[in-house]
């Protein structure tokens, strides 16, 4: 049922209501909801039940006076109205409503499924935010992934939302690179006497070692260029080099991954710009602090915390959360309405000292801010194996791995596998990614599923015409023909898009567009088992098309929303 057709049914509801409501002062809310069972008719509604009592009244009695009334307008989309139950009101909607979605897609095209919910609000979606010290692993993909659909879903429906990037430029971590680089460039390698305990021991090291000493330049696509001095004993060249040379590589990763950020911010500049010292002095000044066994904590007990927090240790430095602090608030005073950040599971414990140190701060800011999408991790299997290394990386498998593994050396392939893959669960379930699934052409892999699905539907338009122009006047066919029970059950399920979107978007989940996908794909290809489409009589074949044509534009929308391509031809 799409969303004008809910709309409009609300509207028969409430007129009906309101006699029963005249002289009180009952305000009920009337929602609708899809049965269980399709049996029962395609909505439901239990404003009876909710209004009998107190108007004293039975809950059946009242219910068919509402369904009395709603025939009595005789709109064209009521087929019948029956009660169920206690006094359930089911409603079917008209066979040649039903049909009218055919159309409704064909004319609005892309457009079909966004709206304008949003208003323009201001959205930041976070995501990725990797240290710059070593290549992205599987884990960042799937923030890759889930960020980017849900950034996508955002602005179909009419937020302004910004994609933004957190570099973790600062701390101990950068300093271990540092180190491990400078190691490599004095000649040692990983286990030999006099190679850091904490170093980094990918092959990669190596590399950025031996540009280093060779004074090469480098840069990140928002960064400025940064020339090697080749001298092993300046660390903060070396530091300076590393970094950037590795946030270069992070770039290189997310192009071939498909994803682009409107915004890159680094930690290190809430140091150098005061951010951080200033959200500190401000939680002092507003009494949220106190001094205890040489450090600063923050009251955070006072904002459901199961326990006061650290946040200047005895040796002057700040723990992880009060950054995080100072980030937030940036966001919040550019503007951002909501703020959602997609992070690993093990950032679960940040949450609640990130929102209390932002209400301690008494700026504004609302409870909740910012919201987290928390996602579990990803095993990675390969000819039935678990694999857990990457000779490059040294310790882990990176994304480019398996974009490479999963596409068999083809780039736009292996992304479309890995995207898909790892937005087609919950994001807070643990998720096995199987790479011989990712390059199987059957039934198994899911991306394939729903991507032969459109190539099918375009072998068979092709046939027809190769001519766009004549494939735009299906639009205006009568669709009355298409009563077959496998025709009714597609153009339900091109009916629920616009709805699933809306509630991917409250769950903030993106996973219920891959799972939408395949169960589209599969009610095509069920229709295309059951019926011929190219058949003798031109009107049917022309219905039958626009069917086709309709579910192949969804197909298209619900692909571009997860940065998946549509191939014509497989």
């Amino acid at each position: 049922m799409l969303a004008q057709q809910k709309q409009e049914i609300l509207q028969l509801l409430q007129a009906a209501v309101a006699p029963l409501l005249a002289g009180t002062e009952l305000q009920p809310v009337i929602a609708l909801e899809r049965p269980r069972d399709p049996a029962h008719g395609d909505a439901a509604c239990n404003i009876a039940m909710q209004i009998a009592k107190p108007l004293r009244k039975n809950p059946r009695e009242v219910a068919q006076q509402i369904a009395d009334s709603i025939l009595a307008q005789q709109h064209p989309m009521i087929a019948a109205v029956e009660i169920a139950g206690p006094g359930f009101i089911n409603l079917r909607i008209s066979t040649a409503a039903k049909q009218a979605v055919a159309q409704i897609i064909l004319r609005q095209g892309s457009n079909y499924g966004r709206s304008q919910r949003g208003a323009g609000k201001k959205v930041v979606v976070e995501f990725v935010s990797a240290n710059p010290t070593g290549p992205l692993h599987v884990g960042h993909g799937r923030q890759a992934a889930l960020g980017d659909a849900l950034s996508a879903l955002l602005d179909a429906q009419g937020f302004a939302v910004s994609r933004e990037f957190y570099y973790n430029d600062a701390g101990v971590q950068i300093g271990n690179l540092a180190l491990s680089v400078q190691a490599r460039a004095k000649g040692f390698k990983p286990g030999e006497a006099g190679w850091p305990e904490s170093a980094y021991n990918g092959d990669y090291i190596a590399e950025i070692a031996e540009d280093f000493l060779a004074k090469k330049t480098t840069a990140a696509s928002d960064g400025l260029p940064v020339t090697a001095s080749g001298d092993v004993n300046d660390i903060d060249s070396i530091r300076a080099f590393a970094v950037a040379y590795l946030r270069r590589e992070q770039d290189t990763d997310l192009q071939a991954f498909g994803v682009k950020f409107d915004t890159y911010y680094l930690e290190s500049s809430l140091y150098t710009d005061g951010k951080v010292e200033g959200a500190v002095n401000a939680l002092i000044a507003a009494g949220k602090t106190y001094e205890q066994d040489g450090a600063l904590w923050l009251r955070t007990t006072e904002y459901k915390d199961d326990k006061d927090r650290v946040m200047r240790k005895t040796d002057g430095t700040y723990t992880y959360f009060v950054p995080d602090v100072a980030y937030h608030v940036t966001k919040w005073e550019r503007g951002y309405q909501q703020a959602i950040n997609i992070q690993g599971s093990d950032h679960h414990g940040t949450i609640a000292r990130v929102r209390a140190g932002l209400q301690a701060l008494n700026v504004g800011i609302p409870q909740g801010y910012p919201d987290y999408v928390l996602h579990k991790m990803v095993t990675v299997m390969k000819n039935g194996e678990e694999v857990k290394i990457s000779k490059r990386a040294g310790s882990y498998v990176t994304v480019r791995d398996l974009i490479e593994w999963s596409g068999n050396g083809d780039i736009v392939k292996g992304r479309d596998a890995v995207r898909f893959f790892l937005i087609s669960r919950k994001a807070d379930t643990e998720f096995v990614f199987d790479v011989d699934v990712a390059l199987a052409q059957t039934d198994e892999n899911p991306v394939y599923y729903v991507q032969y699905a459109h190539a099918r539907i375009s072998r068979v338009l092709s046939q027809f015409s190769s001519d766009d122009a004549e494939l735009a006047k299906l639009a205006d066919t009568d669709l009355s023909l298409l009563t077959a029970p496998r025709e009714a059950s597609l153009l339900a399920k091109l009916a629920e898009y616009p709805e699933m979107l809306e509630k991917a978007l409250d769950e903030l989940g993106p996973h219920q567009v891959a799972f939408y996908l395949r169960d589209l794909a599969g009610e095509l290809h069920s229709y295309y088992n059951a019926e011929r489409v190219l058949v003798d009589d031109e009107a049917l074949k022309r219905a039958r098309l626009a069917l086709y044509l309709a579910t192949r534009q969804v197909i298209r929308n619900g692909l571009s929303l997860i940065g998946v391509s549509a191939p014509e031809q497989m």
